[in-house]
């Protein structure tokens, strides 16, 4: 499954995308706000393989970001579903993105929960000290519903996206 804008796309990810993946978590400058996980490309390769499995149930969706030439530059994922609402996070750009890839990439897993999954509406955590995500966030439309010491949560409705997604029609 691929979903494409003008200088990005998004695919599911396969075992093969497994280094590229560690690549991302194991650098410090994009892992801060991530959990931990193993160095070892193995275990990053079965974790893959189980959430395959997830995937095909439709209980949760991994994609890596790329540029429209093929260049690997990020990753995302779509989890915890419910009744009337997704999640989305581990979203990762690397210094091979391109100049809109946080916009471009975030309007496409929103054009996937809302048209391909058929919400109304997503939900997020992010975690307090990462202030430019929830700026990002905020100026998207997301509004900030609970807390906790670790974490802000957002919800964002189709209705916000699409009026951020009007407003930043020059860009995209």
């Amino acid at each position: 499954m691929i979903l494409e804008s003008k200088n990005i796309l998004i695919r599911f990810v396969e075992e093969s995308d497994a280094d590229f993946i560690l690549s991302l978590r194991l650098d410090e400058r994009y892992n801060t706000f991530l959990s931990a996980v193993s160095p070892d490309v193995k275990a990053q390769r079965n974790w893959i393989k189980k959430y395959k499995d997830d995937e095909e149930k439709g209980k949760q969706y991994y994609f890596i970001i790329e540029r429209l030439d093929g260049t690997p530059c990020g990753t995302v994922r779509v989890y915890d579903i419910r009744k009337d609402s997704f999640c989305w996070g581990s979203w990762i750009l690397n210094e091979k993105k391109t100049r809109y890839a946080a916009l471009e990439s975030a309007f496409l897993v929103y054009e996937f929960g809302f048209k391909r999954l058929g919400f109304k509406k997503s939900h997020f955590d992010v975690m307090k000290g990462n202030k430019g995500v929830i700026r990002f966030h905020t100026r998207m439309g997301a509004i900030k519903f609970s807390e906790d010491e670790v974490n802000d949560y957002f919800e964002i409705t189709e209705e916000a996206v699409l009026k951020a997604k009007e407003n930043l029609a020059d860009k995209i």
